[in-house]
């Protein structure tokens, strides 16, 4: 679905991503872990055209993907991005519309405002109330919720559980795996080692730009080198 060949990213001299090369089957949770400055977010900026790339190709479903974000969505891909990022002023029903910003028709964006609220029940309850006022909680699963809006065949989630209680940690995965289930294919770059690994089909270490380690996500959990440097573990 998403092939990435030889990807380079610079912040000017300095070589954030550096040679990275993945792919992303459909219909599957593909996690991408590793420690602060890895290159997480940098890689999924890039593939949303947020960077520009130096060097390598990012395909779509067979195609390049064009340097404009407002075309990728249209294509199907959304970033979720770290630290919620939720319209704190407007409230929860339109921030979910402005997720669906790319639908034409009034009667699809009202069945998928109701299909979030079916999602998460809670928004139903906060419909009218503003963002900025919701628990972290909530504004994460709001998040999530709005790029859902869009109909994406691709979501790209950037570490949804930070800042996050283990409760509700909890039911940030849960809700991942449910939209895996609706047939939306997921990339999700967590530093919650473990239950990405747990979660994922497939997955991506990053260090210092490059790639570390791939594999089954719980063929990783078992692996000494994962455990002692993600897991807090010693082998």
């Amino acid at each position: 679905m998403l092939s990435i060949e030889n990807l380079h990213v610079a912040y000017g001299p300095v070589h954030a991503l550096e040679g990275i090369s993945l792919e992303v089957p459909r219909g599957q949770i593909i996690s991408i872990i590793g420690s602060n400055g890895a290159g997480k977010t940098t890689l999924l900026n890039t593939i949303c055209a947020l960077i520009r790339q130096k060097s390598g190709t990012i395909k779509f479903e067979g195609r390049e993907l064009s340097r404009f974000t407002h075309q990728i969505v249209k294509l199907g891909i959304v970033q979720v991005p770290e630290g919620r990022k939720v319209f704190a002023g407007l409230t929860v029903r339109e921030n979910l519309m402005a997720g669906g910003y790319v639908l034409k028709e009034a009667l699809r964006l009202q069945q998928n405002i109701e299909k979030m609220f079916d999602l998460y029940p809670i928004l139903r309850d906060r419909q009218n109330q503003q963002a900025g006022t919701l628990s972290g909680g909530e504004q994460q699963m709001l998040a999530i919720c709005r790029g859902l809006m869009a109909e994406p065949k691709l979501l790209l989630l950037d570490e949804p559980s930070l800042g996050l209680g283990p409760i509700i940690v909890n039911g940030v995965f849960q809700l991942i795996r449910r939209i895996r289930e609706q047939g939306i294919t997921v990339v999700l770059v967590e530093q919650n080692a473990r239950k990405a690994l747990a979660l994922c089909n497939y997955a991506y270490v990053l260090e210092n730009g490059k790639i570390a380690m791939r594999g089954q996500g719980r063929e990783l959990l078992c692996d000494a080198a994962i455990k002692k440097a993600y897991l807090g573990e010693c082998s």
